[in-house]
């Protein structure tokens, strides 16, 4: 009541007639419609077939549904729609603008994007901080942030960069919403960063890459972890941890539904092993949506202890029942080592 009495006494009114102008509140990546950004329409009218600027991200839009699902040809002023149609994943907080055609909504965006970052000598990893301490040099530690969704991008660029020091200052030269690709491994390797992912892992041939380049990936499911980790890092601190040993990666060809056992998965062997007594995620999209165990492994009508490199087998998830042609199977399993500076 108190806001709509000030709106009213100071005449605060929107109009729907000109080009819209918005505010993302949130964006991620939807495996099957692209991505999606969460909008706030605070002037003018929003429209299906608008080209539109948000950020450095741009592009058409193909869908607005509104918070019950129902899908809308236009959003006026203090609507909030759900966006379908950008090129990429835009920043929560961006601005949104209507523009008149798809080359000025590309150039725009594209003068927004920012400048890419000089090479230098060789990668460096969060082990190596102790040393550049001891010798008293003020050093830049440059982090490559990529997470699940907008709002954990921003809690942990908010939280790496409160960690900065007299000696050492946090710098996030780049962040985004998605796995972790090759272009976010050379962006590291040319600006000397550290990458690290907050429920997501490397897509494709970037693991591979990121070996070869040496840059160092660290993947976290809390962010107090991710922070902690950089903490002690800094301060020289790193104890013995618990580091995840990868044995295998299978892809699932097939699904089939059976009573009284569930879903069973048949899958071909593409990296390493699959065993039965490992732990097991399951990736869609290079975002993790699912990790716990095996609960059984079998070659054609046997169970077996381990299925390796280019044969297939049938498996089956212990409480998990939502697995898609496509989608990657990791086994993997946790070593306890100690920690070198």
């Amino acid at each position: 009541e108190g806001v709509l009495l000030t709106a009213e006494i100071l005449e605060l009114t929107a109009n729907p007639k000109i080009p819209a102008e918005g505010v993302v509140l949130e964006a991620y990546l939807d495996r099957g419609r692209g991505p999606v950004a969460n909008v706030l329409v605070r002037n003018g009218t929003l429209r299906a077939g608008d080209y539109v600027v948000a950020g450095s991200a741009w592009g058409r839009v193909r869908a607005l549904t509104d918070d019950r699902g129902k899908q809308l040809r236009s959003a006026g002023p203090a609507t909030p729609v759900e966006v379908l149609g950008l090129q990429e994943i835009p920043a929560a907080g961006d601005h949104l603008y209507k523009v008149t055609d798809q080359r000025k909504a590309q150039e725009v965006a594209e003068a927004r994007k920012p400048a890419s970052v000089g090479p230098v000598t060789a990668a460096r990893g969060l082990e190596h901080l102790h040393q550049m301490l001891q010798n008293g040099d003020v050093q830049e530690l440059r982090l490559v942030l990529k997470a699940d969704v907008q709002g954990s991008v921003e809690a942990l660029i908010k939280s790496l960069t409160d960690l900065t020091t007299e000696k050492v200052k946090v710098v996030v030269i780049h962040s985004g919403v998605g796995g972790i690709t090759e272009n976010d491994i050379m962006l590291a390797r040319a600006s000397n960063a550290i990458i690290m992912g907050f429920n997501v892992r490397a897509q494709g041939k970037a693991t591979a890459l990121a070996k070869s380049e040496s840059v160092e990936i660290r993947t976290y499911s809390i962010i107090y972890e991710a922070i902690d980790d950089v903490k002690s890092a800094m301060v020289g601190l790193l104890a013995p941890k618990l580091v995840e040993k990868e044995l295998g990666e299978a892809e699932v060809r097939d699904v089939f539904t059976i009573s009284r056992v569930g879903q069973v998965a048949g899958c071909m062997v593409t990296e390493g092993k699959l065993v039965r007594g490992g732990k097991a995620r399951v990736l869609r999209d290079g975002v993790v949506v699912w990790t716990g165990g095996f609960t059984s492994l079998r070659r054609f009508k046997d169970d077996v202890r381990e299925v390796t490199h280019g044969f297939e087998c049938g498996v089956t998830l212990s409480g998990f029942n939502d697995l898609k042609v496509r989608d990657i199977l990791q086994c993997f399993e946790i070593e306890q080592i100690a920690a070198t500076l």
